[in-house]
């Protein structure tokens, strides 16, 4: 009866571990009113928390479309990651004739390539951006292969870059099904909002990132090099001032980039920080002339919505360890062929700060295996916390074994033999 009753216990626990757990993380007192998209002139948008990665508010954010001089985020990342900056960039007759906005840097002239960056970021200019892609990538082609690794290793998948400064462009493609497709440049907010964060918060060089594009302005010139080697300053100098209006109408403003062509219209990408808060907007298609000022009353806007409604929280924050779960051929004391050794957990649980609302349902569910083979060595993964936001996946602990639990060996079957007959109250 006493040996029935410790088995049902176990079982009772093993269920018990592998159900949802719901945790409240803070008391709701009122719903926050969801944020309405259709106030939003741009076509496609995004704000995101920029810490943890999670979009807050969306409004057809997995639709690819073409992003404009945005995509100049990516070649300023790609080139402080992977050129040294003090290089001496040549100017191409191909970068030389791009069209305007540009610097109008001429064939044969030399640049460093800092230099050229700011150009890119503080005025935009398309043959800037052709004249670094040429240095780091060896062509536009090689650099843009560049953009599309990079893009997929951050986690864009609806990215395609052809262009490093963002001009309307398209190519053939092979598909899978062996037909050729028509590709555009393009991303969607969702994708754009996450280069954003990553060249804010993940880059090794995003404090260089957010130095360049914080900059007011940039007084630079060209360089002569000599038949011997030796470099000089040239003649022309040049001064380029930051177009990015956002840094001074909202407080906490950090970073952006805008862009227009076309097919893109009016496009914008920022980011806020407040009060420890770090945001990240993307708009796509957002008014076409007359209407140059759309996207700045979008981005006030979002930025103001997540300041106003969006807090930390910890969302680990509360005492939890999941019952033992059972050992086949454990070698454990009790002598018992049919009984099986519980293995106790512990969870490895770090603080984890996202931004929530008040109506933002926080879930936690366990899951663990039903029994475990021995052997089980003492700190192996068996299992998870996982914690979801609304529903979706926002992060996981892992669920580790608190003990060692050694298999069952020839020397085990001879003293479980050995306390039966000759020990049988042992």
């Amino acid at each position: 009866m006493k040996r029935a009753l410790c088995y049902l216990t176990a079982v009772i626990v093993t269920f018990l571990s592998l159900c949802p757990l719901s945790v409240p993380v803070q008391a709701k007192q009122k719903k926050t009113a969801e944020f309405d998209t259709g106030q939003l002139y741009a076509r496609s948008a995004v704000l995101m928390d920029a810490d943890s990665g999670r979009v807050l508010v969306a409004k057809d954010a997995e639709n690819p479309m073409p992003m404009a001089s945005t995509t100049k985020i990516m070649t300023c990342i790609l080139t402080l990651e992977n050129a040294q900056t003090d290089d001496l960039a040549d100017v191409s007759a191909y970068a030389a004739r791009m069209p305007e906005v540009k610097l109008h840097i001429r064939d044969g002239e030399h640049y460093k390539l800092s230099d050229l960056l700011y150009s890119l970021m503080l005025e935009s200019h398309n043959d800037a951006a052709v004249a670094i892609a040429e240095h780091v990538g060896g062509t536009v082609e090689g650099f843009a292969k560049m953009m599309n690794e990079k893009a997929a290793a951050i986690g864009c998948m609806d990215t395609f870059f052809i262009t490093p400064n963002g001009l309307d462009a398209s190519v053939q493609v092979a598909e899978s099904d062996g037909t050729d497709g028509t590709r555009i440049h393009s991303t969607t907010a969702a994708d754009l909002a996450r280069i954003m964060r990553y060249c804010i918060t993940q880059s090794p060089k995003k404090e260089e990132f957010l130095k360049i594009t914080r900059t007011q302005s940039h007084t630079f010139q060209n360089y002569e090099q000599g038949k011997d080697g030796t470099v000089k300053p040239g003649t022309r100098s040049f001064t380029c001032v930051n177009h990015n209006a956002f840094l001074n109408m909202m407080d906490g403003a950090l970073s952006g980039k805008t862009g227009f062509t076309g097919n893109a219209g009016y496009c914008y990408v920022g980011a806020l920080k407040s009060q420890g808060r770090t945001f990240v907007i993307a708009l796509l298609a957002c008014g076409w002339p007359n209407n140059k000022t759309y996207k700045w009353k979008d981005a006030r806007k979002l930025f103001q919505y997540g300041i106003d409604h969006y807090e930390q929280k910890d969302i680990t924050n509360y005492d939890y360890v999941p019952g033992p779960i059972p050992v086949e051929n454990g070698a454990g004391k009790d002598r018992l062929l049919k009984t099986k050794m519980q293995l106790q957990l512990t969870v490895q649980q770090e603080a984890l700060h996202t931004l929530l609302s008040e109506s933002d349902a926080v879930q936690v569910r366990v899951q663990l295996p039903k029994q475990l083979q021995a052997p089980v060595k003492k700190g192996t993964k068996v299992g998870s916390l996982n914690y979801y936001i609304n529903g979706e996946l926002a992060a996981q602990m892992p669920v580790l074994a608190a003990q060692d639990i050694q298999k069952r060996s020839l020397r085990w079957y001879f003293m479980l033999v050995w306390s039966r007959y000759f020990y049988p109250y042992f």
